[in-house]
C-alpha cells in the first residue's frame, strides 16, 4: 500500500499538524509519501523529506498554487490519487477543505476525523460531538481521510532522507480567486498546537474581565482560548474558539475559567493530559472532565492563583 500525506504549509514552514498526518499514516503502512502543493515551496519540501518515515516527497510548484485555493489544490492532489490506496489530510480548516472535493471528484465516501487506525479499511472516529465513537469500515478503493491532530503524536521532524521529486503544478480552475488573507498577530503561543491553554467563558461577565486572563496566561506561558459562549458574546475574538465548532486541542495543561463545559466545547478539549476548572457553580458539567476543580468566584481566585505562581 501506497499512503500519501497532503502537506499543510504557507509556502515557507510545514505546519506541524502535518507530522500528526504522518503518524497516522505510518499505521497504515511503510511506504508513505507527502505532497507539498505550493508555490516557492522547496523549504517546505526539504522539511518534509526529513520527517520521520516519509520515503519520498512529491512537489508541486507554480503559481495557481501559490494561495492554496481548494480547487486547484483539490485538483493537484487527482492527479496523482491513482497511484495510492489511501490519501490523509490533517483536520484543519485547510485539509477540510480540499479533502471533500477530492473525495467527490474520486467518487468515495470520505472518513472523517479519525481518532485511530484499527486496519488499513478501518477506522474510528467521534460522532455526537464526541459522546459516542463509531467504528468505521470503508471497501473504497481509495480512502480519503481527514486525521484529528490531536489524536495522534506527531511523528519526528527529523531523521527522515526522502527524496524530493518535482511535478509540473497544475493550471488554474478559474473557479475562485485569492482577495487578501487578515492574520492575527500574537506573541502567545499558537492554540492549536500550545503546551498550555487558557480558556475564559461567559463567567467572566465581559471583554475587559476576559482581559484578567492574561497575567495566568504570561505565567503559565500559555495560549488563550475561550468558549463558544463567550466569542458569541464578544468578549474575545473568533480564532480564540475552543470546541466543536472552533479548534480541537490537545494540550499539557488546560485551564478553563468561568466555563461551564457545554458539550461542544468538551469536544474540544478534552483530551487534554491535565484539566483544571474554576467555576462557581458546584455542578457545572466542566467539573465531569476536570483532574482539578475548584468551586470558587473566580474573580478572587484568579488574582491568588496568578500571585501563588
Amino acid at each position: 500500500m501506497s499512503i500519501l500525506v497532503i502537506a499543510e504549509h504557507d509556502n515557507a514552514q510545514l505546519n506541524p499538524a502535518t507530522l500528526n498526518a504522518v503518524a497516522a499514516a505510518a499505521l497504515l503502512g511503510s511506504d508513505i509519501h507527502v505532497l507539498v502543493a505550493g508555490s516557492g515551496a522547496r523549504a517546505v519540501a526539504e522539511a518534509a523529506a526529513a520527517v520521520a518515515g516519509v520515503q519520498k516527497v512529491i512537489l508541486a510548484d507554480g503559481a495557481s498554487l501559490a494561495d492554496g485555493l481548494a480547487e486547484n489544490v483539490a485538483a493537484q492532489v487527482i492527479s496523482v490519487a491513482p497511484a495510492y490506496t489511501h490519501i490523509l489530510f490533517p483536520a484543519t480548516s485547510a485539509g477540510k477543505n480540499v479533502a471533500p472535493r477530492v473525495a467527490a471528484k474520486l467518487d468515495v465516501a470520505q472518513v472523517s476525523d479519525i481518532l485511530s487506525v484499527e486496519s488499513a479499511d478501518t477506522f474510528t472516529r467521534p460522532i455526537y460531538a464526541g459522546n459516542a465513537i463509531a467504528t468505521v469500515q470503508s471497501a473504497d478503493s481509495i480512502k480519503v481521510i481527514t486525521v484529528r491532530t490531536t489524536a495522534f503524536d506527531p511523528a519526528a521532524s527529523q531523521g527522515g532522507s526522502a527524496a524530493i521529486e518535482e511535478q509540473a503544478a497544475v493550471a488554474d480552475s478559474g473557479r475562485s480567486s485569492f482577495v487578501g488573507r487578515e492574520l492575527a498577530k500574537s506573541d502567545r503561543p499558537d492554540l492549536a498546537s500550545a503546551s498550555a491553554v487558557v480558556s475564559g467563558g461567559r463567567g467572566l461577565g465581559s471583554a475587559e474581565n476576559f482581559k484578567l486572563l492574561d497575567g495566568l496566561a504570561d505565567k503559565l506561558g500559555a495560549a488563550l482560548g475561550a468558549s463558544r459562549a463567550a466569542v458569541d458574546a464578544g468578549y474575545a475574538p473568533n480564532d480564540w474558539q475552543v470546541g466543536q465548532t472552533g479548534k480541537i486541542v490537545a494540550p499539557q495543561l488546560y485551564v478553563a475559567v468561568g466555563i461551564s463545559g457545554a458539550i461542544q466545547h468538551l469536544a474540544g478539549m478534552k483530551d487534554s493530559k491535565v484539566i483544571v476548572a474554576i467555576n462557581k457553580d458546584p455542578e457545572a458539567p466542566i467539573f465531569s472532565v476536570a483532574d482539578y476543580g475548584l468551586v470558587a468566584d473566580l474573580f478572587q481566585v484568579l488574582p491568588e492563583l496568578e500571585k501563588a505562581l
